[in-house]
């Protein structure tokens, strides 16, 4: 028979103990288990006698309380015997130095009795019941021996498991990290991203990102990112960083303090129980970082520093390694990101000299490029209020109308700046700037999307355009706009052979040709639109838009949509 009540056995264990009861039971014995309390857990029986669960109970407080006095965690040698007949076999079963349990074999009051058998055969009978015992209590010492090993197996397991699982929480946050490495984001927004998901692994009271920044002059550490109760001013980012950077140079991984195990090896204010701090190291040691280099030869732009440990005394190795795993990934979205944004500047530089170039080639239409692309964006800007289009095809809507001449290198200089009317085969050279620039262009793999609006801005809506005589909606997009803003920029601007109209008279140019030579949805869009503000904007050298009266501002931004 078995009977169970409430225990603080695992299920395993437990049923490993049933296991042992139904063998024990095959010699006609009972077997139970009493939990620390004295509570009996498990009672195994025979059917041959019952057992008193009160007496067995009161046994294994005994023996536990013997157990605890003697103070030997790793000895399980001892068998208790109780009972007047010494019948009760008790042992203590621990897992490592820690009582779990006692086991009890009960070999019943009537083994003591001849119950009327013969002198001889109840001499033999008692021989036997002493080997049988002794059988008993080997097993029931076998027992405690393999109870402690299988409780120090699962331990480990469980330690295992835990293990694998926090390692998978930081390889999913290692990650995260990396597919969230888009240039064009924000650092301020991924170093938020890197303490927020860091937090959600390691719990702490208070988690900041420092970055080193030029104020006033001077470099100092900024608060780039951070969370929880953490107050960082300048003069405490100063000594951590000092302190960091003495850690470092002393052949540390990090600067890791505490007064778990001794005293802080450094001053800290009153509410630091214990704090960690990375370095953010940079590889190239060209650029002006914080400090000079470290003893790896590395320089640090910033650090992570964290304090308080929540679930745990103090921050340990496993902690420092995830940490810098992490302040590496910052490291590396922030060189990126400088990178990315040096690429830009080069293209934007390569781009204001390819325009300037074509623009100095015709003194009269010196800044036409800029308008066009200016005015391309005003009217795909207007579009987009009335139906779905993109922010980046916007940009690139820009940018090709910055390059729309760039054609036009190719073409004699005589010819652009002739001031007569153009013979047939001087236009026809002309009409070769569109092919041209796009052949200039196709060759770049970035402006695949730029080419159709170059190649394409001087199609008519009717057919009679060039270079290849698209009509309606075989005229993309891009290039319907970019021809709408290159005409309205050469109606409004003086040239050699005519005065330059007025707003009102393109306006009213545009008007007459919708269905021609322009779009008429885009060109009625474009009408409707607050021109004489575009005007006033144009005329004021676009400072209201810039700020810095040239395109490198916006143009930064577009740019970006060609080259991430």
């Amino acid at each position: 028979m078995l009977e169970t009540t409430e225990n603080k056995l695992s299920s395993s264990q437990l049923q490993k103990l049933k296991s042992f009861g139904a063998r024990v039971n095959k010699f006609g014995v009972n077997f139970a288990v009493c939990n620390p309390g004295g509570e009996v857990v498990l009672l195994c029986e025979a059917g041959r006698f019952g057992s008193n669960c009160e007496q067995l109970a009161e046994f294994s407080l005994i023996a536990l309380e013997q157990t605890n006095d003697r103070n030997e965690p790793e000895n399980n040698d001892d068998i208790c015997l109780f009972g007047e007949k010494e019948q009760v076999l008790t042992v203590v079963l621990k897992s490592d130095s820690e009582t779990t349990a006692a086991a009890l074999i009960d070999l019943g009051e009537e083994t003591a009795d001849n119950n009327g058998i013969p002198i001889d055969d109840f001499q033999s009978s008692v021989a036997k019941n002493t080997k049988l015992n002794e059988i008993l209590a080997e097993m029931l010492l076998l027992l405690a021996e393999n109870f402690q090993l299988c409780a120090k197996a699962e331990k480990q397991i469980e330690m295992i498991g835990s293990e694998l699982s926090q390692t998978y929480e930081e390889l999913v946050l290692l990650h995260k990290l990396s597919s969230n490495m888009k240039v064009t984001e924000q650092d301020a927004n991924f170093l938020q991203m890197a303490c927020d998901s860091l937090t959600d692994i390691v719990s702490v009271e208070g988690i900041a990102i420092l970055l080193a920044r030029t104020v006033d002059k001077e470099k100092q550490l900024v608060l780039a990112s951070g969370s929880g109760l953490i107050d960082i001013d300048e003069r405490f980012a100063a000594i951590l960083y000092s302190r960091l950077v003495e850690e470092l140079n002393n052949g540390k991984e990090a600067l890791l303090d505490s007064e778990v195990d001794s005293p802080f090896k450094y001053d800290w204010p009153k509410s630091t129980k214990n704090i960690i701090a990375v370095p953010l190291c940079a590889k190239d040691k060209t650029r002006d970082h914080f400090a000079e280099t470290i003893h790896a030869g590395d320089s640090v732009l910033g650090l992570m520093v964290a304090i308080n440990r929540i679930d745990k005394p103090d921050f340990d190795s496993i902690d420092v390694k995830l940490f810098n795993s992490v302040a590496n990934g910052c490291v590396v979205f922030i060189e990126n990101g400088r990178l990315f944004r040096d690429l830009k500047e080069l293209f934007i530089g390569s781009l204001k000299a390819l325009t300037s170039s074509i623009d100095a080639k015709d003194q009269y239409t010196r800044g036409h490029s800029e308008r066009v692309a200016f005015i391309s964006r005003w009217i795909a800007e207007r579009l987009s209020e009335q139906e779905p289009m993109e922010e980046e095809a916007i940009h690139k809507i820009y940018i090709a109308g910055l390059l729309h001449d760039i054609g036009k290198m190719g073409i004699d200089e005589a010819i652009l700046r002739k001031k007569g009317k153009l013979t047939e085969q001087e236009f026809d050279c002309i009409k070769t700037h569109p092919s041209v620039g796009a052949g200039i262009l196709s060759g770049i793999k970035q402006m695949c999307d730029i080419v159709p609006g170059v190649l394409c801005h001087h199609e008519r809506i009717d057919g009679r355009g060039y270079p290849n005589g698209l009509a309606g909606e075989q005229v993309p997009l891009t290039g319907k706009i970019i021809g709408l803003a290159d005409s309205f920029d050469a109606m409004t601007s003086k040239r050699t052979y005519r005065e330059a109209m007025t707003v009102q008279e393109a306006l009213a140019e545009i008007e007459r040709e919708l269905g021609k030579q322009f779009d008429e949805k885009l060109g009625r869009i474009f009408i409707d639109s607050d021109v004489y503000r575009l005007w006033d904007i144009i005329q004021d050298g676009f400072a209201d838009v810039y700020g810095t009266g040239d395109f490198s501002e916006y143009g930064a931004v577009a740019v970006g949509t060609l080259i991430r």
